[in-house]
């Protein structure tokens, strides 16, 4: 086991013990077999622990979008096909497409920040208990705590994740986040937000092995009304599947280290 699925597995460890038989995995579906409801945990609620990931083009660019050389085309995922910006927004998107090369965030290998986490084209764990949940990503060691117990939030520190609060409305768990750095971009387009933004997700099971996906981001810096993007969660059922590292400081240094000898 690797150094991040080492760490995965300590988090997935402390939060089993804080939740005791509660945070126990879901087994998967047998092939074929009639899902008939998402299953349960002890306590009653819906039983999202397991490795998700989305499938699509939506790192590149949640807007529809064609085609380019080594990008794939996508259906985008904003309702409605457009994002609000004010004018002086969309001229800034306009200039981080331009500079997306080198300006976006993960070419330097920051966190990839909320909600991007969630539909970059890696991997990613739930590991929930009735006061917590936790999110290890398999993207460059990212993980989030969302506390369920009360915890108030913090206002005055400003993190790539951001500061993330839940709940349970019926079957829908509902993740409030704050306290963003706006430093994280939405895709590799330029698609971004401020650090006024606040974030509100919700994931809706449907059956054992898929979850509704839905984000509103609002930022009034930004944006002229709050808007949202819809995907889904496919848990993958692959036998003795774990998250591997993927070290992405490792390669870029690596990949300086080249330029450099080309140079010379």
């Amino acid at each position: 086991m690797d150094g991040f699925a080492t760490r995965a597995a300590l988090l997935a460890a402390g939060l089993a013990l804080a939740a005791g038989p509660a945070a126990a995995q879901a087994p998967p579906a047998k092939p074929g077999a009639r899902v008939e409801a998402a299953p349960r945990t002890p306590d009653g609620k819906p039983n999202l622990n397991g490795i998700w990931q989305v499938f699509g083009a939506s790192d590149w660019n949640i807007e529809p979008h064609s085609a380019e050389d080594g990008r794939p085309a996508g259906m985008g995922i904003v309702v409605g096909g457009e994002i609000p910006y004010q004018p002086g927004a969309l001229e800034q998107r306009r200039k981080n497409y331009a500079n997306r090369l080198t300006a976006d965030p993960l070419a330097r290998c920051f966190l990839p920040g909320v909600p991007r986490a969630t539909y970059l084209p890696f991997p990613f764990e739930i590991i929930q208990t009735p006061k917590h949940i936790g999110i290890a990503h398999e993207y460059a060691h990212a993980t989030r705590t969302i506390f369920l117990d009360g915890t108030p939030p913090l206002s005055d520190l400003e993190f790539w994740m951001g500061d993330s609060r839940g709940r349970w409305e019926k079957d829908t768990l509902v993740i409030d986040t704050i306290s963003l750095n706006g430093q994280a971009w939405l895709d590799h387009a330029g698609n971004f937000y401020s650090e006024a933004a606040r974030l509100t997700e919700r994931l809706t099971p449907r059956g054992s092995n898929h979850v509704d996906y839905e984000v509103t981001i609002n930022d009034p810096k930004v944006f002229t009304r709050p808007w949202q993007m819809r995907m889904v969660l496919y848990r993958r059922l692959e036998a003795n599947l774990e998250l591997l590292e993927y070290e992405c400081v490792e390669h870029f240094y690596l990949k300086l280290l080249e330029q450099r000898k080309e140079k010379r």
